[in-house]
């Protein structure tokens, strides 16, 4: 990460292929309700990877569940609507979510063990989606074969009649993204996919995957925990906290110019080949969401806090067109807060190593 490069952002007036407004989810747990996602608003643009970050327990991974219709029961949809082709996804029966999950939109999971049946050869699963679209068996053997080459499984027609065993960690993650695009969707949902691999395979599956939505002009979204991962692969970014998104903007806007505390902290407890100085590490914890803070739920870790932080949740502030931030601190009568040093200095040598990039 000695050179990162952010990609060119998508124009506001791209297609939107999806749209989530004000969704808010509780989950029944500890004799009480856990509010899990509050009042979250992003659309996804044709063509487009907008990648959503944040750590544990910020709500990312539940917004994507919701909208792959796989919540689990003890969870409560509040609120909100989920804007797909004319349908609200909320509001679908299953039998329609099944064919969306087949046939519109893909997803690759974090595990790719947990995605795979380990008792079924790897070609048969990819078949499996190939037939229920009314493929005959050998056509979707002969498709299940070009997939697979697709996403780089060397010697195709031998490992089609392995089983997910047989493969490394990567190669399992290949065969799950194989799967996901044998419903020829038009978005993919990528939820912590390389989390489970090394670095050096990590790499080539982002790599992957950028080549796929090129060539197939797929709009995609990119779960993580690390803005690392998506320096060079989101065209925007959506940063989460306790269930709301508290920062978004152009994948340029939120590297070399963040302006939520938040952002700040993730971005210096990031690691890369040119800091020698100590990260640092985000001081306390996430807040019990069963009894969420009564003003900026980030305040008692923030160590930029107002006092305003504590008694009453910052709206959105607008910072351009494309960037946006919910922080006390764009408010026009709120003191000068600079951003760390340290991180000054980072985004400094990222903004130079960018420009010899390019």
């Amino acid at each position: 990460m000695s050179e990162i490069s952010v990609n060119t952002p998508q124009t506001p007036q791209a297609e939107k292929v999806l749209e989530v407004r004000d969704l808010t989810i509780n989950f029944r747990a500890y004799g009480g309700l856990v509010q899990a996602v509050r009042g979250v608003n992003f659309d996804l643009h044709r063509g487009e990877t907008l990648a959503i970050v944040g750590e544990s327990g910020s709500g990312k991974s539940v917004s994507i569940k919701t909208i792959m219709g796989i919540l689990p029961n003890n969870a409560i949809i509040e609120s909100g609507e989920i804007l797909y082709d004319g349908m609200d996804l909320t509001k679908v029966d299953e039998a329609k979510m099944h064919e969306i999950r087949g046939h519109r939109i893909g997803l690759v999971f974090q595990d790719p063990l947990s995605a795979l049946n380990p008792i079924m050869k790897v070609g048969k699963q990819i078949m499996e989606v190939l037939t229920r679209r009314g493929m005959s068996r050998q056509d979707a053997y002969q498709r299940a074969l070009e997939l697979m080459r697709d996403v780089g499984i060397p010697e195709a027609e031998k490992r089609i009649e392995q089983y997910p065993f047989q493969f490394s960690g990567g190669m399992r993650q290949r065969i799950v993204i194989a799967i996901a695009l044998a419903g020829d969707p038009e978005i993919l949902i990528c939820d912590e996919p390389t989390t489970a691999l090394d670095v050096t395979v990590q790499a080539k599956i982002l790599e992957l995957i950028n080549q796929i939505k090129e060539e197939r002009n797929l709009s995609v979204l990119f779960i993580t925990h690390d803005l690392g991962v998506v320096a060079q692969m989101a065209d925007r970014i959506a940063v989460m906290y306790a269930g709301r998104i508290v920062e978004m903007g152009t994948a340029e806007e939120i590297f070399f110019d963040p302006r939520h505390p938040y952002t700040w902290a993730l971005l210096s407890s990031m690691p890369d080949l040119e800091t020698y100085e100590r990260l640092e590490a985000i001081p306390g914890t996430p807040p019990n969401m069963i009894h969420p803070p009564k003003g900026d739920a980030f305040a008692a870790r923030n160590r930029y806090a107002l006092k305003i932080d504590f008694k009453r949740e910052p709206p959105m502030f607008r910072i351009t067109e494309t960037h946006m931030a919910a922080t006390w601190l764009l408010h026009p009568s709120a003191p000068k807060v600079d951003m760390p040093e340290g991180l000054a200095a980072r985004i400094a040598r990222m903004k130079e190593a960018a420009k010899n990039v390019g």
